[in-house]
């Protein structure tokens, strides 16, 4: 089954050449841009790959780049994650027996507190079938296409489609981890950025709308920057 990697991306120069060099068989690469003002885009086309313009917004561009795929499996790969060796035959394998899957993950950064993240991000989505998007998300073209593709949330995207597919099927954690950047831990730090992110689940979970809460996230990563910049 051939496999269509759908990346979304926004000012991705320096990240996007470490994954257009995917070694894998029987695959297509879909890089989504959101209105760059880098070179992502003339990175993109220069790598041979699809290269698609959307509205901005990780749920658009993910929506955007599934609709012209061409491949039975789509595999939705954040610009600033890798994936392990070998991943094309754990997906095929997984999707075997499983409605949809996701890798362990790994985080590329040193920082005390870091070993924890990971631990606590494969846990849940081992036990509570409940992984995110930066653990590359993947399941069947026909499987994504029968529940009309990501909704059309300005954040939280990830987390409802997972909820949706969890009521369907089986979701399955391949053994083996997506290596993320860790520039969102290194930025803010792990404590805050934990923090962060449960605030935000928590929020989404009491029913304050996805709008409020990107204001709320927008807003504070702001005001953490400036606090740590004092």
């Amino acid at each position: 089954m051939k496999i269509s990697i759908v990346i979304p991306v926004l000012n991705e120069a320096n990240a996007l050449p470490k994954i257009l060099s995917i070694q894998a068989t029987n695959i297509e690469i879909i890089v989504v841009d959101g209105g760059s003002q880098d070179e992502t885009v003339e990175i993109a086309k220069s790598s041979g790959v699809k290269v698609l313009q959307s509205h901005p917004g990780r749920a658009a561009q993910m929506n955007a780049g599934a609709a012209i795929s061409t491949g039975e499996i789509l595999l939705f790969l954040h610009a600033d994650t890798r994936l392990p060796q070998g991943f094309d035959r754990m997906i095929r394998e997984a999707l075997s027996t499983a409605i949809m899957g996701a890798f362990q993950l790994k985080i590329d950064a040193t920082l005390p507190g870091v070993r924890w993240v990971e631990w606590g991000v494969n846990l849940r989505s081992r036990y509570l079938q409940l992984p995110y998007g930066d653990q590359a998300i993947f399941l069947r073209t026909k499987t994504f296409n029968a529940i009309d593709g990501f909704p059309n949330l300005p954040i939280m995207e990830d987390f409802e489609f997972v909820r949706t597919l969890r009521q369907i099927g089986r979701i399955v954690i391949v053994p083996h981890a997506v290596l993320t950047s860790g520039r969102r831990w290194q930025k803010l730090g792990v404590f805050r950025t934990t923090i962060v992110n449960q605030i935000v689940i928590l929020a989404y979970l009491l029913g304050v709308s996805p709008q409020r809460i990107q204001q709320w996230y927008r807003t504070g990563l702001k005001s953490i920057r400036y606090t740590k910049r004092q």
